[in-house]
């Protein structure tokens, strides 16, 4: 039986148990997914493990990602310029390799959201925050030929190192030149956790956006933050944070399952159902 994980800090709030598992039932086949949580400072040790612990890999979440990067055997190139690691897969040899599945994550939700040819028709990205999740999604649409990624940041050099992961693509501005730069953006992408559950909303007039605008938030409790909305009264489409987690789930679950599993419609209303109302 093919055993995987998702390894975190707290870890009972995971949703990853529910995605997998729901694929596992799917396709029929005998193996588990569970939760493991482990603190900061026994993190190595947990590591150091995996090769003699029967899994044949797992995620990693808060606070492990960039523990996991520094302790890999091998990297994804998209791992070493996000400078993270959320998909480990042991090796029959014991090796440890790390993915980053976020960026190909965020991408392949707005390729079902969306439909093709729509990194054309962004044109310009306009990519508000720069934390962890920016880094991925910065790193994912340079990946997918964005012309031009525009990263916004209230520390102007934090936005600047995020915008380096794309050279001659990214460039970085301040949180206050948002507004001016709105008209330019066919795509716009909120990466902070502002609007999420607990956490102020993200005061954003969304006037100034063209009209054939798309706008993505990876916050994904409440499915639809104030951001969505408001764009949603616009007639623009809204892409929300839960497509992001579904689909960066599945490149993992083939490497550990030998399946190549399909976010539909039925794996949404599982995670869907489990969310806070």
């Amino acid at each position: 039986m093919r055993r995987a994980f998702v390894v975190g800090h707290p870890i009972a709030h995971s949703r990853s148990p529910l995605i997998h598992g729901h694929w596992l039932s799917e396709h029929g086949i005998a193996g588990s997914y569970e939760r493991i949580a482990v603190a900061p400072d026994a993190f190595e040790a947990f590591f150091r493990r995996l090769p003699e612990s029967g899994f044949s890999g797992g995620n990693v979440t808060i606070p492990h990602k960039e523990a996991a990067f520094a302790l890999c055997d091998a990297l994804s190139p998209r791992a070493r310029a996000i400078g993270a690691v959320n998909t480990l897969v042991v090796g029959a040899d014991g090796r440890i390799f790390g993915d980053n599945t976020d960026a190909p994550g965020f991408t392949a939700h707005l390729d079902q959201s969306l439909g093709a040819g729509w990194p054309e028709r962004a044109g310009t990205a306009l990519v508000l925050g720069a934390g962890g999740a920016a880094r991925a999604v910065v790193v994912g649409l340079a990946e997918r030929g964005l012309a031009r990624i525009v990263v916004a940041n209230r520390t102007r050099a934090r936005a600047e190192t995020v915008a380096a992961l794309a050279p001659g693509i990214a460039t970085a501005i301040e949180w206050d030149a948002i507004p001016a730069l709105m008209p330019e953006a066919g795509l716009l992408v909120n990466t902070t956790a502002l609007g999420m559950a607990g956490n102020p909303p993200l005061d954003l007039d969304l006037a100034p956006l063209p009209a054939n605008a798309a706008v993505a938030d990876i916050v994904y409790v409440p499915l639809e933050t104030g951001l969505l909305a408001a764009a949603r009264a616009r007639g623009l489409p809204a892409i929300d944070g839960l497509g992001m987690l579904l689909h960066q789930a599945v490149p993992g679950f083939e490497a550990w399952f030998g399946v190549r599993p399909r976010v539909t419609e039925a794996l949404r209303a599982v995670v869907v159902a489990d969310l806070p109302r």
